[in-house]
């Protein structure tokens, strides 16, 4: 149970005190003056401080204004008689938990001790749930080693302090919410609320309602108020994914709200003050919707004050090994799974190096728990892995777009060239790692290279 300190100048008061905490399975220490309770503070493990206020030498309140150095979120309770209440009121604005009036009841003294503690006890869990949710969002816990990432990790933290806007693209299931997440919990507003809307998975009607809100009889259905999501991520941060989806009238009233900083909910006519920072996401090319139409240029710039690009796993195959372990470790610490699976073969790790994986981390990660699942020994081995890893489809080489009267010795060329270019994408330009896509040595490799002048059109530093 816990540790409660009690600290009384008089001479039999702590000890009385003490019996009657020890029948309710509390731990009592003692001490008869403030210097005494500052030094069991220091070595002992106290949950809550019971204080007399006036006591010679340290009062209640200078103890309560110590004790609060040593340990800020421990739980107070000053003790004083009724000449005593203004000082009793003072310690609370020094931060007491609450005070109670001599002689009391031990029932009421017994209530006040747990309702305390119960209140101590929810602050550090909250404490530690946040510090568990910014550490697992760090920047430095997004997996990956190669330069692409190692970019993407520098962006992040040099945008995160900020209260800049950020535009993070990507193909689907590269992991943007994540990087969303990062830059808030590494912000100066990660107290405050990360607020998220997809803006692909409400109608336009709807999704203006959950954003900007709405008033009482606004619509059919309005019953009642309702905040919007600008509103609830007011000091925070508001998360717009998939942004390029956002309809052509919203996307008028976003950059509204981003140039004054104020809301109207639907059916009102009160401007609102926002403070948030905005992230959005999108697995377009928002600069080509800008061309194409579909997109307004003037909430385009507005959004894209930082670019934070995430590349598609088929371009970062080096970071593949460490995110495989990464997912290993992930789904293997439940009660159900702990201990089944402790790590996987080379030749499977091979294979997942070879997939395109055009749904990115996400499609990885749902291989690996699929396989730890299924995985009947300890190592995931090739044949626990899904029947396209495992046996990869050959393209078809399409022959009926081949004009008439195109050598054999020009067509292989061509087919060469585009097979080379493909390794160098597949491999980031490591010749090392192309040359084994391709199952040739490094020098034949680099011959090839020159005599399709893809050297200096890949522009190489013979890596």
């Amino acid at each position: 149970m816990e540790n409660i300190l009690i600290v009384d100048d008089e001479k039999h008061y702590p000890m009385i005190i003490g019996e009657v905490l020890s029948e309710e399975g509390y731990t009592p220490f003692t001490a008869s003056s403030g210097m005494e309770a500052l030094d069991i503070l220091k070595t002992q493990p106290i949950d809550l401080v019971l204080s007399d206020v006036k006591m010679p030498g340290m009062s209640g309140i200078d103890l309560l204004e110590k004790a609060k150095q040593i340990k800020p979120d421990l739980p107070v309770i000053i003790m004083t008689a009724f000449g005593s209440v203004e000082k009793a009121v003072e310690a609370m604005h020094k931060g007491a938990y609450t005070f109670i009036l001599k002689p009391f009841e031990n029932d009421a003294l017994i209530a006040h001790i747990a309702k305390a503690l119960s209140m101590s006890k929810i602050i550090q869990e909250n404490t530690l749930l946040k510090g568990a949710i910014q550490s697992r969002y760090q920047f430095d816990n997004i997996i990956g080693k190669s330069k692409l990432m190692q970019g993407l990790y520098e962006i992040i933290k040099k945008v995160a302090p900020t209260s800049a806007s950020v535009l993070v693209e990507g193909e689907s299931g590269t992991g943007k919410e994540l990087v969303a997440k990062s830059i808030h919990y590494n912000s100066m507003r990660k107290d405050h609320l990360l607020v998220a809307v997809n803006c692909s998975a409400f109608a336009q009607s709807l999704l203006e309602s959950e954003l900007f809100g709405h008033e009482k009889g606004a619509f059919t259905g309005a019953a009642g108020l309702k905040k919007g999501r600008f509103e609830m991520a007011d000091k925070g941060t508001l998360f717009l994914d998939e942004i390029g989806e956002l309809p052509m009238p919203l996307q008028v009233k976003l950059l509204r709200v981003l140039q004054e900083r104020t809301v109207e909910r639907v059916g009102g006519t009160v401007s609102l003050p926002v403070d948030f920072r905005l992230i959005a996401a999108t697995n377009k090319i928002l600069e080509d919707e800008v061309k194409k139409g579909n997109f307004r240029e003037d909430l385009y710039y507005r959004l894209n004050v930082v670019k934070a690009n995430i590349p598609p796993l088929r371009d970062r195959i080096e970071d593949i090994p460490l995110l495989i372990n990464h997912f290993i470790k992930k789904y293997t610490q439940g009660p159900e799974t702990a201990g089944v699976v402790t790590g996987i073969d080379k030749e499977a790790v091979q294979r997942l190096c070879d997939y395109e994986w055009k749904g990115n981390v996400r499609e990885l990660e749902n291989v690996i728990e699929r396989a730890v699942i299924l995985a009947p020994g300890n190592m995931i081995t090739v044949s626990d892995l899904p029947s396209q890893i495992r046996n990869p489809k050959s393209g078809t080489l399409q022959l009926d777009g081949i004009p008439d009267g195109v050598g054999l010795s020009e067509t292989l060329a061509a087919v060469e060239k585009r097979m080379i270019l493909r390794a160098m994408k597949i491999s980031g330009n490591v010749q090392t790692k192309a040359a084994k896509i391709l199952g040739i040595g490094k020098s034949g490799l680099n011959q090839k290279l020159k005599k399709f002048n893809l050297d200096k059109e890949l522009k190489l530093d013979n890596k």
